[in-house]
């Protein structure tokens, strides 16, 4: 959660109400919130045990909200869901269902999504082509982080501690038996979303470029294309000189000063975003710092899920 004051209690009343019979925790990650919600689930959490509460020291972003919770999370089978409501907890049973049926991971598919915008709606479809085409993991189209996992799958990707997280391409990476679960995606219960334009676009590049070398291939062939066109123009140039044709001035090779230099830029900013990741993870710095817990104790191998 981030800043869902008006979401908290309905989003607990409602998992509440979709898990009744069965043995439970929901845990919530408090990613760094600045308005009511923290009282708020301080409030629940003392009525209720089954709610477990983990406050970062600052926002650390969605996916490492979402790992520090995994991180913690001791059932046998975990579901990640976000608390906007967007996601049905009401899909649970379904979930559990096909579980029991043999599913290590099960995910759910969106067959629309009310309350969001053509723009957003257009450049998530975008989104999933360009990744469906550069990554040589299969990503399911119209999935989310909403999503269950068996113990086996959930230890696996708790082994996987890269700093630029996608994980939805992590969950498939890792394998195992996956099905999905189509679902209707309902509108923000309450508030605002927090995936602005620019959060949504630093996270389409950490996705392609956790998944995929594509774009370093592009450079490299736009590099040898520029090499071959240059080298084809030379002796077009000598035949223009031998019969007159040839006019000399700057614009030829303004352009081509140009368009080299505009590719070489490209092909460096590409290979800066890998080189950046790199750097990322040879600081080895913890994923998250966790604040304060309630109704949950500090796992034995946290420093080391933390700091690896």
């Amino acid at each position: 959660m981030l800043d869902e004051e008006g979401t908290a209690r309905a989003f607990y009343d409602r998992v509440r109400a979709a898990v009744d019979g069965l043995p439970w925790e929901l845990i919530v990650v408090d990613d760094g919130s600045t308005d009511a919600t923290p009282q708020i689930l301080a409030e629940i959490a003392r009525a209720d045990e089954r709610l477990r509460v983990i406050s970062l020291s600052r926002n650390f972003g969605h996916q490492t909200a979402i790992t520090a919770g995994l991180d913690h999370a001791a059932g046998d089978v975990v579901v990640m869901i976000d608390a906007d409501l967007q996601d049905p907890p009401e899909l649970i049973s379904s979930m559990l269902d096909l579980w029991r049926a043999g599913s290590d991971v099960v995910y759910a598919t969106r067959i629309d999504r009310d309350g969001e915008s053509r723009f957003k709606l257009k450049t998530a479809d975008w989104f999933y082509r360009i990744m469906g085409s550069l990554s040589d993991v299969p990503l399911a189209a119209n999935s989310g982080d909403f999503r269950l996992l068996d113990r086996r799958a959930l230890d696996a990707l708790l082994r996987l501690r890269e700093r630029n997280r996608y994980l939805r391409g992590m969950t498939s990476w890792v394998g195992f038996t996956q099905t999905a679960l189509p679902y209707h995606r309902e509108a923000r219960h309450a508030g605002t979303t927090k995936y602005p334009i620019r959060k949504m676009a630093r996270f389409a590049l950490d996705a392609i470029a956790s998944f995929s070398h594509v774009p370093l291939q592009v450079a490299t062939v736009a590099g040898f294309v520029c090499a071959m066109l240059a080298f084809l123009a030379v002796p077009v140039a000598i035949v223009f000189r031998i019969f007159g044709e040839f006019v000399p001035g700057v614009t030829t090779t303004v352009i081509a000063v140009l368009l080299l230099g505009g590719i070489q830029l490209m092909a460096i900013g590409m290979i800066g975003e890998y080189v950046g990741r790199i750097y990322d993870e040879v600081k080895a710095r913890p994923l998250y710092v966790v604040r304060d817990r309630t109704n949950l104790a500090a796992t034995e191998d946290e420093h080391e899920r933390t700091s690896v």
